[in-house]
Parts: C-alpha cells; structure tokens; sequence
C-alpha cells in the first residue's frame, strides 16, 4: 500500500563519494553524526522520513521525504549538516555533488 503523501511532497537526496578504501571510516562516521544529525533533524517541521547509508563501492547517501519544497530546504540552513556533519564528512575524503529536491510524482 502506497505511503499516504501530501500532493506538495518531495524527495532531498544529498550525495557524496569517497576512496572504497576508506569505506569502514566513512562508515563509522556516517553512524557517529547521527548521533547529532538525528535530533537536530527530528525537530524540523515537514520531515516524513529520513535515510542515511553509505557503499563499500565508495558513495553515501543522504534521501529524506519532506511535505513540501518548502520545508526541505530547511536542510540548507541547518548548522549540524552543513557545518558539523559536512566537516566530518570531508575529514574523512568525502566529496559531495549538489543536493536535488524532487517532486514526487507516485509512489508504491
């Protein structure tokens, strides 16, 4: 059964790659701010759901679902991730592409 969405919603997906060598560090680390990321985030009106992963093949994801365009972009402004979580990121040889909010067109 498809996941009831508001008309508005869209999917933030922040990418970044890394050395696969370094896959255990980035690992750890992606685990590590959560421990930050999580509360900080929980707190932000529109949040539907909210994923962090990272690949031996060496690229990590950031995928969250947001009620509107609106309230993702409150990503953009939000110290722990573009401050905290992007400087423990780059220490560990992390680079990122630009983040795209997607509308939502269907779901399953």
């Amino acid at each position: 059964m498809p996941l009831p969405l508001p008309p508005t919603a869209v999917i933030r997906v922040s990418r970044g790659n890394f050395d696969p060598v370094r896959f255990a560090q980035v690992e750890q680390m992606t685990r590590d701010t959560g421990a930050y990321l999580i509360p900080a985030i929980s707190k932000l009106p529109g949040l539907l759901h909210y994923f962090a992963a990272a690949s031996p093949s060496g690229s990590m994801v950031h995928v969250s679902i947001w009620d509107s365009d609106e309230h993702a972009q409150q990503m953009g402004r939000l110290k722990e991730m573009i401050v905290d979580a992007r400087k423990d990121a780059e220490a560990q040889g992390v680079t990122f592409i630009p983040i795209v909010n997607y509308p939502i067109r269907w779901n399953v």
